[in-house]
Order: C-alpha cells, then structure tokens, then sequence
C-alpha cells in the first residue's frame, strides 16, 4: 500500500524558512511526479509545485521565486523548501505522487506564519 508522509510543517516568522519533506513508503516503481499543494482555511488546495521524473519543475505565480521543489534519485522523497514566507503561505501543505495515471496524497502538514 502506498503511503505518503509529510514533515517539517512549522509556525514561522514572516520572512523566515521552511523545509518540507514528503517521504513514500510501500512504493515498488517510481512516481511519474510529484507536487505540493497547500489549502488555507475556508478555500480550495492550490497548486504549488511540481516535479516531473525529468527533473522539469512547475511553480504557481504566488510562489515563484521563493520556494524550490526537489527530490531525490527515486523520486521517493520530495522537499519544498520555503524562503521569504508571506502570512498569506499560511496553510495545510500536501504532498501528491502520480503514479500509473493515479494520484496518492499525504495527510497534510500545517505551515502558520505569523508575528
């Protein structure tokens, strides 16, 4: 059964930094691709970033420039790695595996930023 776990999730300082890890388990092939998403309180989950097994990387506008998605080798493990965190980045960050046309989601990790 795949499982997707994610960690790192933290009350911060407007300005500060987050590093988000999302580790598989029970996976025998590589995901296609994985992406964070994030759902604020009262809204609908938004996409992040993505990260194709090419390495080719995808970002919404809000986030451009400040976070980097990566991952390891066998794509099991994905970062988001936050810089410059806005009170506005407050949310439940997930993370998703696509794997044979399916998606796998994580159970959330909750990022707050605030003074």
């Amino acid at each position: 059964q795949v499982r997707l776990v994610e960690s790192g999730g933290n009350l911060v300082q407007p300005g500060g930094s987050l590093r988000l890890s999302c580790a598989a388990s029970g996976i025998v092939f590589s995901f296609n691709a994985r992406a964070w998403y994030r759902q604020a309180p009262g809204q609908q989950r938004e996409f992040v970033a993505s990260i194709a097994g090419g390495g080719i990387t995808n970002y919404a506008d809000s986030v451009k420039g400040r976070f980097t998605i990566s991952r390891d080798k066998s794509m099991n493990t994905v970062y988001l790695a936050m810089n410059s965190l806005k009170p506005e980045d407050t949310a439940v960050y997930y993370c998703k595996g696509v794997l044979g046309g399916r998606d796998f989601w994580g159970q959330g990790t909750q990022v707050t930023v605030s003074s």
